[in-house]
């Protein structure tokens, strides 16, 4: 299998430390909002990800933190807490914000089938670890204090600029992050924050520098080497990461442990609705609740992030999302002509059906090749669903569902039958179009209609689907 790296900038091969298992660490979500649809299009391929090892016979061990405390509102190590911003607007504790919107984060990746990762690790059960990594650093002389916290001297590793390729030479005070005076580098970063004197934070921890909370950065670290280990195989997030959490993360976690922290770098880009990012300002963020409120099924949302590629800025829009519909419907379709079983032999075309999931394999395993995918895919369904299924290979034919589905988390075989009421009126109105009475055949076609059933005149008989997205 082979993916582009970030860090080499080039298609490598994946290469475990210790195979069959695949160390894979994921940046999860900060839980003070709703999670909008440029989140979980980074989600959707990181969940790819990992059903695309499998489907390789490698054991991904898959860890994905919560952050429930310590990401600022300025990338300067300045402002609110995001959680203690989101607790003041809806006037609840920073706790319940980060309980609250945790439990719909994981309820919503069901939505979206993805996968359980294997270790969901909250920031907040995880302070001692973050406390001891930082002793480290301090022990090594990479922190120093000032005012509002503990912060890690970036000129004291090298290759800080290496991963991201910044021009530090060129960088001034003020062009990445607002510049805090007392900082010796526009560059540095906080490892811990001091709680404000004048008041009580809902969040605060004691430290041997004194009561506070963490650094954003350092929870990834501390998270990722206390269940993976000092080096990750496969480290994943946005490309919005690169130039300072990621960044950061390296320079914390090599100059603690003196080992490549990260093998490979998976980044998925930037989505875009109307051309602009996403952003509260502009008024455009979407989230999956509202694609839910305008009638559209999760999965219809899976199939939209899987007709781009993870490296190509994505485009979003409501008319995408529509045609996205489509696609899954078809494939829907598809999926449910195995209850339709011919008892006659038939001609399957250009390929064989043990080949389908072979294909879609080879196609996934250079890089993550979505498009091309389903591509592929809607040229067999096209066939299938031409030419329909014998009934002798119902059983094939479900195994190649099973397949796709755990490559791809699209559920085909999960789409039910039709009722015995609903078969015998296909029936009837058979009897009837061959009779040629067509207004009493129209008359149980529109009962169908009604049933959410679609039916299609073919050469070799009526063939069914059903006309909305299941589930």
């Amino acid at each position: 299998m082979k993916l582009y790296n970030t860090l080499t900038r080039s298609i490598d091969e994946i290469t475990p430390i210790n195979p069959p298992t695949v160390s894979v660490y994921t940046c999860g979500p900060t839980v003070y909002d709703h999670s909008h649809i440029g989140h979980w299009f980074t989600y959707i391929r990181m969940d790819l990800l990992i059903r695309v090892l499998k489907a390789n016979n490698l054991q991904p061990k898959w860890v994905m933190n919560i952050t429930d405390v310590g990401h600022l509102t300025s990338d300067a190590d300045e402002g609110e807490d995001k959680l203690e911003k989101g607790a003041k607007r809806e006037g609840k504790t920073a706790w319940q914000i980060a309980a609250y919107y945790t439990k719909e984060f994981l309820k919503s990746m069901k939505d979206l089938n993805i996968l359980d990762p294997d270790v969901i690790a909250k920031a907040t059960d995880h302070i001692s670890d973050q406390i001891a990594l930082i002793k480290v650093l301090e022990e090594k002389g990479y922190t120093y204090i000032i005012d509002d916290g503990v912060y890690y001297d970036s000129s004291k590793f090298a290759n800080y600029a290496k991963f991201a390729r910044l021009d530090i030479d060129e960088q001034q005070a003020g062009i990445r992050v607002a510049f805090n005076p007392q900082k010796k580098q526009p560059t540095d970063f906080a490892l811990w924050k001091f709680s404000p004197k004048d008041k009580k934070r809902d969040m605060e921890w004691d430290s041997p520098w004194g009561k506070g909370f963490p650094g954003w950065h350092i929870e990834c670290s501390a998270i990722s080497m206390k269940y993976l280990g000092q080096t990750i195989d496969i480290h994943c997030g946005g490309i919005d990461h690169i130039p300072i959490h990621h960044t950061n993360e390296i320079a914390q976690s090599e100059a603690a442990t003196g080992k490549r922290f990260v093998n490979h770098w998976m980044h998925s880009n930037h989505i875009t609705i109307d051309g602009q990012k996403i952003s509260k300002s502009l008024g455009n963020v979407i989230s999956l609740e509202d694609i839910q409120d305008k009638g559209y099924s999760p999965l219809v949302l899976r199939i939209l992030v899987l007709e781009s590629h993870y490296r190509n800025q994505s485009k979003f829009s409501w008319e995408n999302l529509e045609a996205a519909k489509q696609r899954l419907l078809t494939l829907q379709a598809m999926a449910v002509i195995r209850y339709q079983a011919k008892p006659y032999s038939l001609d399957y075309g250009t390929f064989a059906l043990s080949d389908v999931t072979k294909e879609v394999l080879s196609i996934l395993n250079n890089d993550l090749n979505t498009p091309e995918a389903l591509a592929y895919l809607s040229d067999v369904a096209t066939q299938l669903l031409t030419v329909g299924i014998e009934e002798n290979m119902v059983d094939h034919y479900e195994d190649m569902l099973k397949n796709l589905d755990n490559l791809l988390g699209l559920r085909l075989l999960e789409i039910s039958d039709i009722d015995y009421q609903a078969k015998e009126l296909i029936k009837k109105r058979e009897e009837l179009r061959l009779k040629k009475e067509w207004p009493a055949a129209d008359r149980i076609r529109q009962q169908l209609k009604e049933k959410n059933i679609w039916i299609e005149d073919k050469a070799n008989g009526p063939q069914w689907s059903w006309m909305n997205v299941r589930y």
